[in-house]
This record gives C-alpha cells, sequence and structure tokens, in this order.
C-alpha cells in the first residue's frame, strides 16, 4: 500500500466518498492499512454539549462503537488535548499525554484494552466551535505503538482526509435542515461556485453572489469565474481544464490555491473536481466540472494551545484541566478523566479564574470558544 499507484488509488477512494458515503468504510480500512492500524473511525463532536456521533468506523465491533458514543467518549482522556490542537495536526496517544496516565484510566481499561488496541493516531480535520470532525485510528498490541513512520504516513493522506470531510460536511449538515440542494448550498458560508471547463459559473450560492456583488475578491466576467490575481487565475484555469478532462488530477494537485482580494485580505479556494468517479453523481448541471469553495484564510495564528497557554501564562496541567472543564464537565468527571484527585482538579480550577480573570465554568468555555478558528459557522 506505499507504492505511488496505491497511494493514488487510495487518495481516489477518499474523494469518491464524498457522494457515495457507502465508501467512506472502505476509504477507512484501507487509509488504515496505510498507516499500519487495525481499526478507525470518523468521528463528530459537538464541545458545547459534549455530544458525540461516530459517522463511520472500521474494525470496532458495533457495541462497542455505541459505548463510544453513549459513555465512553466524554471519559476519553485525549479528547481536551486533541481539540485544543491545530486542525491536520496528527498526534498519538503519547503526544497527548503520558503512557503511564492512559492506562490509569477506566477508557483504557474497559473500552482499549478489551478490544486489544493500545495506542491511537488522531487528527481533527474540520473545527469550529460547535462542530469537530474527528479522525481517528487504532492499533493493536501486535502493532506495536505508534512511531514517527505511521505519523508520516497519515501526513500524508491528511490534506486529502481534511477536503473530503470539510466538502462532504458542508453540505451534509446544511441538507439536513433545508428542503433542496439549492438552499442547502445557500446555507454554507463559504462562497461556492460550480463552473464548467470555460470557467462559466453554473451555480453560485448565495455567498459566492455575495462575493461577487462586492467585489472584493472574485469577479463574474461574462459569466466567467476569475481572480483578480494573475497566477491564481491561471492555476484555477487548469484546475478547470484538467477536471474537464476527467485525469482526477484535482485530489494529487491539492486542490486549494491562496487568494488575495483587492482589500489585501487574503483567501483560500478550496477545489473539487465533479467529473471523476462516483462523484459525477452530484446531481447537479450535468455541465459543471467542478466545485469551488472560497472562505476567508487566518493566515500565521498560533495555535488555539499556544494562543491561550502564552497569553494567561497557563502551566501544561492547567491547560489540561482547562480543556478537560470546556471538553468533558464537571469537576468529578475531569479528575476522572486525567486520573487525579478532585481536589487536585479544584485547585488548578481556582488558578484557572486567577489568571483568565473568570469566576464560572462557563466563562472558561466562551474563553476557549473565542480562539477557535472556524472555517464555517
Amino acid at each position: 500500500m506505499s507504492s505511488p499507484k496505491h497511494i493514488s488509488s487510495l487518495i481516489g477512494e477518499i474523494y469518491d466518498a464524498i457522494l457515495d458515503r457507502a465508501q467512506w468504510i472502505e476509504a477507512l480500512d484501507k487509509a488504515a492499512q496505510f498507516v499500519g492500524a487495525q481499526a478507525g473511525a470518523l468521528i463528530w463532536r459537538n464541545p458545547v454539549c459534549r455530544a458525540v456521533n461516530v459517522i463511520h468506523a472500521f474494525g470496532i465491533e458495533p457495541g462497542y462503537v455505541e459505548l463510544y458514543r453513549k459513555h465512553y467518549a466524554k471519559l476519553d482522556p485525549t479528547t481536551g488535548p486533541m481539540l485544543l490542537r491545530d486542525v491536520g495536526d496528527v498526534a498519538s496517544t503519547t503526544d497527548l499525554l503520558l503512557h503511564g496516565e492512559l492506562v490509569k484510566t477506566c477508557f483504557y481499561r474497559e473500552w482499549l484494552q478489551p478490544q486489544g488496541f493500545v495506542d491511537m493516531l488522531q487528527a481533527s480535520l474540520d473545527k469550529s466551535p460547535t462542530d469537530v470532525v474527528h479522525l481517528c485510528f487504532m492499533r493493536s498490541g501486535e502493532s506495536g505503538m505508534i512511531d514517527n513512520a505511521t505519523r508520516d504516513r497519515l501526513r500524508l493522506i491528511i490534506p486529502h482526509m481534511r477536503r473530503a470531510v470539510l466538502v462532504g460536511q458542508l453540505v451534509d449538515r446544511t441538507t439536513a435542515q433545508a428542503a433542496t440542494f439549492g438552499d442547502a448550498l445557500d446555507g454554507i458560508c463559504a462562497g461556492l461556485f460550480l463552473v464548467d471547463a470555460g470557467a462559466q459559473i453554473v451555480h453560485a450560492n448565495a455567498s459566492g453572489q455575495a462575493m461577487l456583488a462586492q467585489g472584493v475578491l472574485l469577479r463574474g466576467h461574462g459569466d466567467k469565474l476569475m481572480s483578480h490575481d494573475a497566477n491564481t487565475a491561471q492555476g484555477l484555469h487548469e484546475i478547470f481544464s484538467s477536471a474537464a478532462r476527467d485525469r482526477g488530477d484535482v485530489g494529487q494537485r491539492g486542490g486549494a490555491l491562496a487568494l488575495t482580494g483587492r482589500d489585501g485580505e487574503h483567501y483560500v479556494a478550496h477545489v473539487l473536481s465533479l467529473t471523476a468517479g462516483a462523484r459525477r453523481q452530484v446531481g447537479v448541471d450535468d455541465r459543471a466540472v467542478a466545485a469551488v469553495f472560497v472562505q476567508k484564510a487566518s493566515l500565521d495564528l498560533p495555535s488555539p494551545q499556544q494562543a491561550i497557554a502564552k497569553l494567561y501564562k497557563l502551566t501544561p496541567t492547567e491547560l489540561r484541566v482547562l480543556s478537560g472543564i470546556v471538553h468533558v464537565g464537571g469537576v468529578p468527571e475531569v479528575a476522572e478523566v486525567m486520573g487525579i484527585s478532585v481536589s487536585t482538579v479544584k485547585t488548578h480550577l481556582r488558578r484557572l479564574f486567577a489568571k483568565t480573570g473568570t469566576d464560572r465554568q462557563a466563562d472558561l468555555v466562551k474563553l476557549v470558544a473565542g480562539y477557535a478558528n472556524p472555517l464555517v459557522a
């Protein structure tokens, strides 16, 4: 599974799973093989109400999937530290907490260990204050602990997994609340343009129409999608032409271009081919060969973890307690997850209140939410 041909095939299946959800299981299976894991899961979380849903899972018995969703997701000690990491960061369990701390938790004893898993490799694929899409691979005792080679393999495919989840979830989340496909697209905060091979705009959602009307980023000249920047315009033209030839090059090109608006603001355009494999079944005008998602970029910002710790001068333990309060729950739950006493959590909580100028746990939740960098509202 390490040859260029196999990697290309895996990337193709990842993108095909956007519109054919049944293919996610096979994509997870092959991704797990690629990174040397025995199980994998795509998980959605709501950090505010702490709701969890296992979107897709491979190699995990259904009973354990349900147990995780209902009970052990809240007891997973890696959740808090992982949610404070940047989107796309790859981390093993030992990158998030000491292995000695992990094995003391009921999550390890009652959920991981009975299934024969000894380590996990994770990455956040999409994040906002109210939605997190999380990728997790589990490794059995026979394969041993996660090593650097395993991390590097996951880093190779994370950009493609992210893009597939971003586009798929953008549509899925709004479709559940909309009566028509057009309404769903209008519910996406990112500007969305469906274009043909000649860059003619087949459809633009409400955000996209606003961008065209404001003229700060993109302009439709003769109904063509164009960029003010010549280099970007050429890159878009090449991608659209490639998609029309059905070569499936968008996934391998990266499918992302940096844009600068007339106002000097920075944006990112994510381009998805609509002509390869299952993506032909998108259900929109047959002329469309690509979907272009445009959103404002936040450049050179520190991670939330770095920003919060630096600004308030938090110790690593205080940061873990803060994460636990925000993402796990009250003091007793945090103590259980971290494997420390309730009194110790309370001590760190008092220090957090003093350092951040807050006096309620709800204020800490608002504080952390303010440091999130959502791609989609």
